[in-house]
């Protein structure tokens, strides 16, 4: 068996755990994170609302309030330091009855509470004119300003990046079995793998609950809850400039619409409790819902319009709140649990929280030489005329367009594959640059990109895995005389 030590195993690469990874490597710490999938952000991370929420919903004095606010106010200096899409571009709660006013009143105080700053209860009309597609039976909205959108992929995809750069070592496809405290910390055993840890931060995302009820006997319990979403083209993505929520239930947020940072319109998602942790297929009456209810806030949403559906799961822990902080019966072992809404939001700060808890624990002091800032992704499409034919003529490469629905270059598609932690996969590019995001989802560029991931990562065409290794684009044998 292959023995390592680190100081600190994070388990789980999605974005409270690369958020907490980052904030780990700014300390003289030995840190890993472990996933059992071949990448970054390829859990609830990858399928979600991509929402920053303001912090008006959450509970005043819960966990969720505190990390949600902080969080928000991470957010635009995180992106400029890191380099990935943010926008605040404000949301507003949807109430389609007098009767129901209290309900959007109470949601202002528990925001005045938790302070989210610039608050407004706007009237119907007012909506209107900011929203011309809100519907008519809107009579009020709660109006958010500092709300705003993301790219979950490229978040989770900068701080991994970022905290690989300073020295976090990412161990792929690398699913933990079991946790077992020892005299000096924990042992993680993944595989022919055991991995010797002094301190565990369990980012688990819906398997959460399983490894700290391996090393507490104080048991949590976490439902995966399920969302279908439905996004559209980006001929729709001016449909709303808004975040568009409706007035929340028991079972969260409800149906939204929002434009995305990349200028498509996303609706959804459902909320339905299931017991299968892996169960990430949409469903006609799933899809059926997020149409139907969509369209009660926001009218002539163009459904025709949809380029994919997706699923997410939610990590919701019995007790409707986050669980962060030290294991009381377990010293060392930091749970980072139920992170559902607004956990994209609140990232950063778990992170900041969770790493000074850690740091402190083992007596950690910051290094001199960290570096917080991180390049992104050149884009060539975002680019002056003259700056991309200067760019063309050091490097061919980003002349080649690969992905035309997207405008993505062999250049970029590169540049994914030979960051840390780079793409080894087809999903890995495509979180990574949008190869295969667009309008045709892939049916163009998929074998040219092939071919560029087999060159540079020195493997065949038939080693190719969508995402997870078992997940082979060609199976079989290649018929003579057959074209790929």
């Amino acid at each position: 068996m292959k023995e390592t030590s680190f100081d600190v195993a994070v388990i789980g690469a999605g974005v409270t755990g690369c958020a907490i990874a980052r904030e780990l490597s700014r300390y003289n710490l030995k840190v890993c994170v472990t996933e059992r999938e071949e990448d970054v952000c390829s859990g609830t991370s990858k399928a979600n609302s991509a929402i920053v929420h303001a912090g008006y919903d959450a509970v005043p004095g819960s966990q969720k309030a505190r990390f949600n606010v902080e969080g928000n106010r991470m957010m635009e200096a995180l992106s400029k330091d890191l380099e990935f899409d943010f926008k605040q571009n404000g949301s507003l709660v949807l109430c389609f009855a007098q009767e129901d006013m209290p309900a959007l009143e109470e949601l202002y105080q528990k925001g005045v509470t938790n302070g989210v700053e610039g608050l407004q209860i706007l009237t119907g009309d007012q909506v209107r004119e900011m929203e011309p597609n809100v519907t008519d039976t809107v009579v009020a909205a709660l109006y958010a300003p500092t709300g705003g959108i993301v790219c979950p992929f490229g978040l989770t995809i900068a701080l991994a990046e970022n905290a690989c750069e300073n020295g976090v070592e990412f161990l792929f496809n690398t699913g933990i079995e079991s946790v077992k405290k020892t005299e000096s910390g924990y042992d993680l055993e993944a595989g022919d793998t055991l991995i010797h840890a002094s301190c565990v931060v369990n980012a688990a995302g819906v398997y959460a609950d399983t490894f700290h009820n391996m090393v507490s006997e104080k048991k949590i319990h976490i439902t995966p809850r399920k969302g279908d979403y439905c996004l559209l083209d980006k001929e729709a993505g001016t449909h709303v400039s808004h975040t568009i929520f409706q007035l929340p239930g028991k079972l969260g947020k409800g149906i939204l619409v929002a434009p995305t940072v990349h200028g498509n319109l996303l609706t959804g998602p459902t909320a339905r409790d299931i017991e299968d942790k892996e169960g990430t297929a949409t469903t006609a009456d799933g899809l059926a819902e997020v149409m139907e209810k969509a369209g009660l806030g926001v009218k002539n949403i163009p459904f025709r319009q949809v380029i994919t559906s997706f699923c997410g799961l939610r990590a919701h822990e019995d007790g409707d709140d986050f669980l962060i902080g030290e294991a009381e019966d377990a010293p060392g072992f930091f749970d980072a649990a139920g992170i559902e809404s607004p956990g994209l939001s609140s990232a950063p700060a778990i992170g900041v929280y969770l790493a000074e808890l850690v740091a402190a624990k083992l007596g950690a002091e910051k290094k001199e030489s960290w570096n917080g800032k991180r390049k992104g992704f050149l884009r060539p499409e975002k680019m002056s005329r003259e700056e991309r034919a200067a760019l063309i003529k050091e490097h061919p490469e980003y002349g080649t367009i690969i992905c035309r629905c997207e405008g993505v270059s062999e250049g970029e598609i590169l540049d994914a594959i030979h960051r840390r932690p780079g793409a080894v996969s087809l999903d890995g590019i495509k979180r990574r640059v949008r190869q295969g995001m667009g309008r045709c989802q892939a049916g163009f560029c998929t074998p040219r990109t092939m071919e560029i991931l087999a060159r540079e990562l020195g493997i065949t065409m038939e080693e190719i895995c969508k995402n997870a290794p078992g997940s082979n684009m060609l199976t079989g044998e290649k018929q003579e005389g057959a074209a790929l």
